[in-house]
């Protein structure tokens, strides 16, 4: 009974520890996940295109969620057309005329199953034969993408993104909780930031693409009549941000991209989730309960045939 009794202490001091570590894990994890929510890459200081559109208030959206709690569509779009800072368009207007423009070509989801990623073509047009009179300018687009509730962004895989060099910057803003199911999830707005170079908008590219892919992962879609819950995705909104090298300072300009009413005839991309079907919730409860039951009982009887073994072979020893 003796040697019974220090085992038993044994076993629940390592189930204490067991769950004094995980506890912690699951608090670091947690931490992991609302660090990545913004990520940027590592900036380095001796590059003026990095130094100059790489700051505090580096993202657009997150001047949205400073001042609102939730996402509604007719409040971003107001903050789109009339909150962004525009004024230093105002200013550089008359040298940066005819203004570059990005426009979506192509969009479509790519791979199987529950993890896909949503591929953007972005057309840089700019008129053949216009140039800049500044003596220096570096660019980024930015891509802002609000996603339907039925997904959302893994912000895993875009730190990886920002490792490689894919992308220069990338946030996720909104319902980042990646447990929640469809029912119970707010959408969230994914923004990418890509250089597009210095000598892109020197006039002899016009036309270029630029490819960018968002990694993505369903949540569980809630029951229903039909096998699929359909997720239709909308047209991100584009802008070009370029800073400036003037004679005192650099200054930044942002300009509003997008044509939705253009890309929209183009069809939109729809990703057809799997879903379970109302007819059937009664078959997999039953199942899902005696299931249960049935190991339940297997695990008890494993605890006392093994309790029995023991107690027989510690009588043996005696």
């Amino acid at each position: 009974m003796g040697i019974q009794q220090f085992k038993l202490q044994v076993s629940l001091r390592l189930g204490i520890a067991l769950y004094f570590f995980a506890s912690i894990s699951c608090c670091k994890h947690a931490s992991t996940i609302n660090e990545v929510g913004s990520c940027t890459s590592n900036l380095d200081d001796s590059n003026p295109s990095s130094s100059a559109l790489h700051g505090v208030n580096e993202f657009i959206t997150e001047a949205y969620f400073e001042k609102h709690a939730s996402l509604i569509d007719s409040d971003f779009q107001r903050f789109l057309s009339k909150e962004i800072p525009l004024e230093f368009c105002e200013v550089l207007q008359d040298k940066l005329e005819p203004v570059p423009k990005l426009s979506i070509s192509h969009r479509h989801l790519i791979g199987e199953g529950s993890h896909r990623r949503l591929s953007s073509s972005i057309r840089l047009e700019i008129q053949p034969g216009s140039k800049f009179t500044l003596p220096a300018h570096f660019c980024d687009a930015i891509v802002v993408e609000i996603l339907p509730s039925g997904v959302f962004a893994d912000p895993f895989e875009l730190q990886h993104l920002l490792q490689r060099g894919v992308f220069t910057g990338a946030a996720v803003f909104g319902d980042t909780n990646l447990e929640l199911p469809s029912v119970r999830s707010n959408r969230s707005i994914v923004e990418i930031h890509m250089d597009i170079g210095p000598n892109v908008l020197s006039g002899n590219n016009n036309g270029l693409e630029i490819n960018i892919e968002v990694p993505l992962h369903a949540r569980y879609a809630p029951l229903g009549e039909h096998e699929f819950s359909r997720v239709e995705f909308s047209p991100p909104d584009l802008f070009t941000r370029c800073s400036f090298e003037g004679k005192s300072h650099k200054q930044s300009c942002i300009f509003l991209s997008t044509n939705k009413s253009l890309e929209l005839k183009a069809g939109a991309v729809v990703w057809d989730v799997p879903c379970g079907i109302k007819e059937h919730t009664g078959i997999v409860s039953v199942v899902t309960f005696f299931s249960a039951i049935v190991s339940a009982l297997l695990i008890v009887f494993t605890a006392f045939h093994y309790s029995d073994t023991t107690g027989c072979n510690n009588l043996k020893q005696m």
